[in-house]
């Protein structure tokens, strides 16, 4: 009799101590087990490693200088034994038990050859970063999608086609869309399962933000040599952006909190990437460190109804709490406060 196909969990992690446990709880509460969770450090100096260690999973160490997001998850698929490979940020958290059952379910589609999960912000979410993932990541689900958009936060790739091609390990970014455009252009295709959804923790001060989209567009000038950016793009988004944002936090009473969040916020969003266009020649080490080791609309429909309940995480906090060092402790993971988050829509 032959055996049902399964899952593997690969997480890529650095300094990660507040948010691991609560994720590795998660992916243990799962209707599916994954048969291995590969968890992927480059180089923490918190307890991040602490806490992983008292849940099964396998810890491959990588050394900073070495690290790129393909590096990475390489190195992690490449220890990972299940036949569908989910890839997780270890600032993300799944909301039901269901997550991987659902996230692995389009495989059905043998023609699918990655597939990709909702992903929406927290209560202390930037008001504009939840705003693009209500965007990105909308409610209802997409069978066959024909374009490369995707996102390693929340997705699942097929073990034997990454097998065949790799991540691209000298990409400072998107090499999610990079792997994305090798799948379309080899005739296959990719799924978004909406019920696959992930609460995404993203607080990035200014120059985080900056440094994302800086990179990522270097990235996409490599994947798509097409693309431009000009600074009238950079005008024009980050006015039009700045003015939508201004509009949707008006509706919510919230333009008080966030009116100059939203300024800042859009503004570093726009400059680097215009700034990651302008860049010429190769990644060098410099940028590596700065990349990756920084000092410092309409409605939408209701969602369906789910056969599960929200997975509890009000007492995942303890875990942080006894491995964190003596200076301090991560606050807790309060469940409730996540469900109660408001869904920013566009």
């Amino acid at each position: 009799m032959p055996r049902s196909p399964s899952c593997s969990v690969i997480v890529r992690a650095f300094n990660e101590e507040e948010h691991i446990g609560r994720l590795l709880t998660g992916v243990f509460e799962q209707t599916v087990a994954p048969r291995d969770v590969v968890l992927v450090d480059s180089g923490s100096t918190d307890a991040t490693l602490a806490i992983a260690e008292r849940f099964p999973v396998e810890i491959v160490r990588l050394a900073p200088d070495e690290f790129s997001f393909g590096r990475s998850l390489n190195e992690g698929c490449a220890r990972a034994r299940g036949d569908f490979l989910v890839i997780a940020s270890a600032h993300v958290y799944p909301v039901y038990p269901d997550w991987l059952e659902r996230l692995v379910s389009p495989f059905g589609d043998p023609e699918v050859a990655l597939v990709y999960g909702r992903q929406r912000g927290d209560g202390a979410s930037r008001f504009s970063e939840q705003r693009i993932l209500a965007r990105w990541f909308p409610e209802v689900s997409r069978p066959r999608q024909r374009t490369p958009f995707c996102n390693n936060a929340n997705a699942a790739v097929r073990r034997s086609l990454w097998a065949r091609h790799p991540y691209d390990e000298d990409l400072p970014g998107l090499e999610d869309v990079a792997w994305a455009s090798w799948a379309l252009s080899s005739g296959y295709a990719l799924a978004y399962a909406a019920d696959a959804e992930v609460v995404h923790v993203h607080r990035e001060s200014p120059s985080k933000v900056f440094n994302r989209y800086r990179r990522e567009a270097m990235a996409l000038r490599r994947i798509q040599p097409g693309e431009h950016f000009h600074l009238g793009d950079l005008v024009r988004l980050f006015l039009s952006n700045v003015l939508s944002d201004w509009a949707h936090a008006r509706r919510q009473r919230l333009w008080r909190r966030v009116a100059w969040e939203i300024v800042w916020f859009r503004w570093m969003q726009f400059w680097g990437t215009y700034r990651g266009f302008r860049h010429s020649g190769p990644l060098t080490s410099e940028l590596k460190r700065r990349f990756y080791y920084p000092i410092d609309h309409a409605p939408a429909p209701a969602p369906p109804a789910r056969a599960h309940p929200p997975i509890d995480y009000t007492a995942v906090g303890h875990a942080a709490a006894r491995a964190r060092p003596a200076h301090g402790t991560p606050p807790s993971a309060d469940g409730r406060r996540h469900r109660r988050a408001r869904r920013v829509r566009r």
